[in-house]
């Protein structure tokens, strides 16, 4: 899934880190199909065929979340969100980390109340943000 799209997090930057979830968003639109990613996910078509396209349009955990449980079966979105929530706050917890300590040390417009609030779910998660905060946190812990 998404919160181990690569081993070593740490190593790349934010922007590689959100292409690597491209890359694995993509893997299952080659493999079921833009109109069937789309509909399937219930997203639009156009965000789908960007994806497909090598394009990195703005798409939330939520949406990227829908697009990976097309292709897993037995797996729905709810669960794919929970889990990457669930990693990321084992690493902060592992690593000893709090939202404002993120926030200060992340290229993202957001305060920790902020991060706090979209790590809980309670706001919308982007996949740049994401990477964003999964890079610093496996960085974090790979000390």
């Amino acid at each position: 899934m998404l919160h181990d799209a690569v081993d070593e997090p740490e190593a790349l930057s934010s922007r590689q880190l959100r292409d690597a979830y491209d890359a694995e968003l993509r893997a299952v639109i080659d493999a079921r199909g833009i109109e069937t990613v789309a509909t399937e996910a219930g997203l639009p078509t156009e965000t789908v065929a960007a994806l497909a396209g090598g394009e990195s349009p703005s798409v939330s955990l939520t949406e990227a979340a829908a697009i990976l449980a097309v292709d897993y079966e037995g797996r729905d979105a709810r669960g794919i969100v929970q889990e990457v929530r669930d990693h990321l706050l084992m690493g902060m917890t592992t690593g000893v980390l709090d939202v404002d300590t993120i926030a200060s040390n992340v290229d993202l417009d957001l305060s920790g109340q902020e991060i706090q609030q979209a790590i809980e779910g309670r706001t919308r998660m982007t996949l740049d943000e994401l990477a964003a905060i999964q890079g610093y946190v496996a960085g974090r812990n790979a000390r």
